[in-house]
Parts: C-alpha cells; sequence; structure tokens
C-alpha cells in the first residue's frame, strides 16, 4: 500500500528527509560520544565508565528521576571541553550532524560561564560559539546555527543579568547571531522571580525568551514562568497538561513547546514513551516543536523524536509534517529559510511512500 498526499496509509516516507527547525539543543549535550572520548583522552581526564565501554548510559533511579545521575554525567562531558578549538568542533559536528537528519536551522544553547576559564571569559567564550557558526553556517551540508544564551538557576540572579546583557550585545537574526535567552539546568532550584530582570532585559534586545519550565515540576512551575519571563517557547513544558486551565493559558498565549520525548523518559518524568503527553499538547492546539535535548547523553537524537511521534503517538505524515512546520514557526529562522523549509516540507508530503507487502 503506498500512501497518498494525506500523509494517510501504512507506509512511511523518510524522516530524515523531512526539513526541520532544531530548537532545544544543549552545547555540551550535542557531543557525539567519540569526540567526548577524544576530548578526554586529550586532556588527560577519565570519562565515568558509561560514557566509554558501558555506553549509553541507563537512568534507573527514578526516585530522583534520574537528574543527578544526569547531571553528573553532563558535568563530566562538560569537563572535557578544555579551549577554543574542542569549542569549535563541538559547533561544527552539531551543524553537520543535524543536517543529516534533515534540520535546516539549529538554535544551538550555551551558557558561556562553563567554558570561560579556559579561553579568558565569558565574552571570547560567547564569540567563538557565534563566529564558529557563521562559518560553518555558509558550509554545504551544514545546518545554519544561531545561538541562544542560556542562565544556570544554579547561580546568583545577577550573574544571570550579565548574561542576559552579554546575549543583548550579540543579538540579531541571522547564523552566527544570539535569536534567545534561556533558562536551564535544575527547575526545582532558585527563585523564578528572581530571575525576572534577567529576561526584561533580553526582551528589550528583541531576543526570544526560552525558559526550560515544567519538566521536573508541574503546571504551578509553568504559571510563574508565564508571569515572569514572558515565555516564546518552554523547554520542555510537557507538564502543563497536569492544569488544563495552564495549559489554555499557554496555548492562548502563543507560547511554544520544545518536547523533547527521549530525554522525558530517560529521565524519569514519563515511565514509557506513550506517557508524552505530545498529542495531547497538538489536541489542545499547542505548537509544538520537537527537540533532541542532549544526545549524548540520552543516545536520541532528532530524527528519533520524529520516530517516535510516527510509531509510538500515531502522527500520519501529514501531521509530521506539521511538526516540522511549527518548528520553523517556532523559530528565529529568516524568512527566506522559513520559505524554503515550508515548500520543501509540502515536497516531503506530496511524495509517494514507499510502497509495503
Amino acid at each position: 500500500m503506498s500512501e497518498g498526499p494525506d500523509g494517510a496509509g501504512s507506509s512511511a516516507r523518510p524522516v530524515a528527509d523531512l526539513p526541520k527547525a532544531h530548537l532545544h539543543l544543549h552545547f555540551t549535550g550535542s557531543m557525539r560520544v567519540g569526540t567526548v572520548r577524544e576530548l578526554a583522552a586529550s586532556h588527560g581526564l577519565r570519562l565515568p565508565a558509561v560514557l566509554r565501554e558501558g555506553y549509553p548510559p541507563r537512568f534507573e533511579a527514578a526516585d530522583e528521576r534520574g537528574w543527578f545521575r544526569f547531571q553528573r554525567l553532563y558535568d563530566a562531558a562538560r569537563a572535557c571541553v578544555r579551549g577554543e578549538a574542542d569549542m569549535r568542533r563541538i559547533v561544527r559536528e552539531a551543524a553537520f550532524d543535524d543536517a543529516a537528519e534533515g534540520s535546516r536551522w539549529l538554535e544551538l544553547q550555551v551558557d558561556p560561564t562553563s567554558y570561560a576559564p579556559f579561553v579568558g571569559g565569558i565574552t571570547p567564550a560567547l564569540e567563538i560559539v557565534l563566529d564558529e557558526a557563521t562559518a560553518v553556517s555558509r558550509e554545504p551540508g551544514a545546518a545554519q546555527v544561531a545561538v541562544i544564551v542560556a542562565a544556570s538557576r544554579m547561580r546568583h540572579p545577577l550573574e544571570a543579568r550579565t548574561l542576559a546583557r552579554l546575549a543583548a550585545q550579540h543579538a540579531g537574526d541571522g547564523p552566527g547571531s544570539v535569536v534567545g535567552f534561556g533558562l536551564s539546568n535544575d527547575e526545582r532550584r532558585g527563585d523564578t522571580g528572581e530571575l525576572a530582570r534577567a529576561f526584561r532585559i533580553a526582551r528589550q534586545a528583541g531576543l526570544a525568551s526560552v525558559p526550560h519550565a515544567g519538566e521536573l515540576l508541574g503546571p504551578e512551575a509553568v504559571a510563574a514562568t508565564l508571569e515572569t519571563m514572558a515565555p516564546d517557547r518552554l523547554g520542555h513544558g510537557v507538564r502543563t497538561v497536569e492544569d488544563q486551565r495552564v495549559l489554555e493559558r499557554v496555548v492562548g498565549a502563543g507560547v511554544a513547546f520544545e518536547v523533547c520525548p527521549g530525554s522525558n523518559v530517560s529521565l524519569g518524568v514519563y515511565d514509557d514513551a506513550s506517557d508524552v503527553p505530545l498529542r495531547r499538547l497538538l489536541d489542545a492546539g499547542a505548537t509544538v516543536a520537537l527537540g533532541a535535548d542532549d544526545p549524548l547523553i540520552f543516545a536520541s537524537r532528532l530524527v528519533a523524536q520524529y520516530e517516535a511521534a510516527r510509531s509510538v503517538h500515531g502522527l500520519s505524515d501529514a501531521e509530521l509534517a506539521g511538526l516540522a512546520r511549527a518548528s520553523f514557526a517556532a523559530s528565529r529562522a529568516p524568512e527566506a529559510v522559513r520559505r524554503e523549509a515550508d515548500r520543501d516540507i509540502e515536497a516531503w508530503l506530496v511524495q509517494e511512500g514507499p510502497r509495503t507487502g
């Protein structure tokens, strides 16, 4: 049976050929496992066993939702990034790896404070990432790369303001520019209200507001984020569905959800891939952009999220095309990139799927 233009039927078009924007990918977490092993060896560092012979990691500590084990592994990987060459390699590999999966536009999230000690400060750390993003975006076979500067909930709110001002100085609307300001790390830590000023600084510079919320905490955290950070997108946001009123507020405000099914299951937010509320968000009218979060740790890249949407959640090819369109709509990609992607998404959808049986 072959599949018609409406996406109905039993066949499946290659998801890697579907043009996408990738809006939720962390700098360290984007690394190839081979890369982190090589960096560790070059710097004389010893990686945890699960990043060596035991890969991929398994998160079984349901009582802590796997978060603390994840953070230890992430910190160990980040410690292997020790200078400009390492940073440039990560940006470059992310651009080519994403493009191989159909990603045309990548918004790579980075906290420059993590790498500042090795390159002379947060300003050069950010400028190295932006410079390499500009360079690789011009190369055939690479995704175009923009940057989201992310503050950490684990640090003082004054640091978030410093990062917001730095991000504002590099704000732009094309590859190699800062296009958004985010907030990452354990959302159970810190005071959301104390970070509001940093987000005001970023918004005044025209940057997208893209904080994490609604993953480890529920809809009450999402409501607080709406009030203090005026988000354009929510990193994860999946637990918003636990309160219909909050869900309606988020959807009504046009806030997009960056849904990362693979990491949600790995961290124990949901027990099974089928429990991730992707279909419920879509049925509520939400704008959803699928993301891979930290492929190094979760061993699950962007294409795997689309494949799960098809195989686990039963989305048709027409609905997958809708997710791809939504990813561009929620992005800060230039209009020319969006127009070309929309044309090619339609071409992907109208082609005849492979025959089966």
